[in-house]
């Protein structure tokens, strides 16, 4: 595999800099039901589980607005948000973050020197600065510590004993060129494996800034497909035709993930659809099927997504439902998706754009607006409809690490997480305390929460969201698309279920609410998980 990059361009940390912000990632929509299906609406029982005992400080969940006590309680929240730009300036972080953009730049220049189809028409705008985190530079490196050739766990330990990640270039099916990459653990041996495929956020988002999701669910038994859609990063920017990819043309994130299903589904028996449509547009050598077709388990795929990729999922997931639109697939007669994770955010039929863009306003407010309803909802999208399992993040403070200048209702991040409950389909939505829309894709630059707390044996480790965002979502995908004697399997509801360790770090403003049935039948339902804790 060789070494690649992109990520998202930092907005300012102002408001002008949400208008850059509404031109680039939203996302959009949760209890126990036969997957795939819409359920009937019940109202459940909460269920108090067996654990260890949870004490919380409730003290800011419970402080006014406004008040000194708020104020104290709030300032303390976003200086999180700066946390990983002052890890980054680590030498050993800076140090390998130059050295990886180097390699970064050198792939692409050579890549144009071997294929320079690449650069000629019927290409588009492919240039060594377009699509946006093309070179893989500055915030688009990602963690430079994830590519192969570094020496650490994460770098060639990775790439080398724990997995097998084969480069792969399919056309979508305006035949643009998709450039990805198919991952999978290295030993598996006659096995089949559940899929997760990544969709990343739009416009600055590249495939390597959720190489920490790839790694840590080939880690955990999966197959995954990572890529950069149509627009962005490695992949064209256009089609044959002139059809551009991100907000421009959000539909890249829907349609471009169901292309993505197809791609992972196609065999040598069954090979991938718009291969054989687009055959002869371009000389670059292309994929007719999944390299690794023979170990998927086409019954168990999953899919995560950040941002207008976390629209995607949700979008994509409602193909089929009775209120919704036929599945499009072109390799299955019915939707494959059996669980979804949105990072940054779940939405809903009402509000299907619901990523946290600033903390300044609402969100329902901001994607209401007329010009970023134009550019983060597409007319043509399928109306949301609960039909997996759904877990959703949503971040705090968006592209505006700002202090709350307002009062907030606890449940504004609830909308597709009521919607799913509503149906009966198992649903999970957190709001991580000091969290910004950026803490998904982790690059230099980018305001997080920290991310790279230590470097360690030349790999990052520790951090406030991640460890968290990476451990439920993991968790998630175990407890809807494992079998049992699979890694992960047994005790998936123990660790969704482990507020002892998690809940200190959930939003003091914001709900985070679940509902779903544990393996063993409980029904588990809390509307504020903080809330139903006793305070220390």
């Amino acid at each position: 595999m060789q070494g690649k990059t992109r990520q998202q361009f930092l907005p300012s940390l102002l408001l002008t800099s949400v208008l850059a912000g509404l031109l680039t990632l939203t996302a959009c929509s949760s209890d126990t039901s036969p997957v795939g299906t819409n359920a009937t609406n019940t109202t459940p029982q909460e269920v108090p589980f067996t654990g260890a005992p949870v004490m919380l400080d409730l003290s800011c969940d419970q402080a006014t607005y406004p008040s000194a006590k708020m104020l104290q309680c709030e300032l303390g929240n976003v200086a999180r948000t700066l946390e990983a730009n002052l890890e980054q300036l680590n030498p050993l972080f800076v140090a390998q973050q130059i050295q990886q953009t180097g390699a970064n730049i050198q792939f692409l220049l050579q890549r144009s020197l071997q294929d320079p189809s690449w650069n000629l028409p019927p290409a588009i705008g492919n240039s060594p600065v377009t699509p946006l985190c093309a070179a893989g530079a500055g915030p688009c490196v990602g963690d430079p510590f994830r590519y192969p050739g570094v020496n650490g766990p994460d770098g060639d330990v990775f790439y080398t004993q724990e997995a097998e990640v084969t480069p792969v270039v399919y056309y979508d099916q305006g035949c643009a060129r998709i450039s990805g990459q198919v991952w999978k653990p290295r030993t598996t041996g006659n096995s089949t494996l559940p899929a997760v495929i990544i969709k990343n956020g739009s416009v600055q988002a590249n495939e390597a800034l959720y190489w920490w999701a790839a790694q840590a669910l080939v880690r955990a038994g999966y197959m995954v497909l990572t890529n950069d859609p149509r627009g962005q990063g490695l992949s064209d920017f256009a089609t044959p035709t002139g059809e551009q990819g991100g907000n421009v043309n959000g539909k890249v994130f829907y349609e471009g993930l169901v292309n993505d299903i197809d791609f992972l589904m196609s065999t040598p028996g069954k090979p991938y659809p718009h291969e054989q449509r687009c055959t002869g547009t371009y000389p670059t050598a292309t994929q007719a099927f999944n390299p690794f077709h023979a170990q998927l388990d086409p019954n168990r795929i999953g899919a995560a997504g950040h941002s207008y990729g976390a629209g995607g999922v949700s979008w994509v997931q409602s193909y089929g439902a009775p209120d919704s639109r036929p599945w499009p697939g072109l390799l299955s007669p019915t939707n494959p998706l059996k669980a979804i994770v949105a990072w940054d955010a779940l939405g809903s039929r009402n509000t299907p754009a619901a990523a946290t863009l600033t903390s300044l306003i609402d969100s329902s407010t901001v994607n209401r607006l007329p010009l970023v309803g134009l550019l983060t909802m597409p007319q043509d999208a399928p109306p949301i409809s609960p039909r997996v399992p759904a877990l959703g993040f949503t971040s705090e403070y968006g592209f505006t690490p700002v202090p709350f200048v307002r009062n907030m209702p606890r449940d504004e991040h609830l909308a597709g997480f009521k919607e799913w409950s509503a149906a009966n389909v198992p649903a999970f939505n957190i709001t991580i305390a000091g969290s910004t829309h950026l803490d998904y894709s982790p690059g230099p630059a980018l305001p997080a929460s920290s991310w790279c707390k230590e470097i360690k044996n030349n790999a990052c480790v520790g951090g406030w969201a991640q460890p968290m965002i990476t451990h439920y979502t993991v968790a998630w995908f175990d407890r809807f698309l494992k079998v049992p004697g699979e890694k992960g399997f047994a005790d998936a509801d123990a660790r969704l279920l482990d507020d002892a360790t998690w809940a200190e770090r959930m939003s003091f403003h914001f709900a985070s609410a679940r509902k779903f049935s544990t393996r063993d039948g409980r029904r588990v339902a809390t509307e504020d998980i903080r809330l139903s804790y006793a305070e220390k």
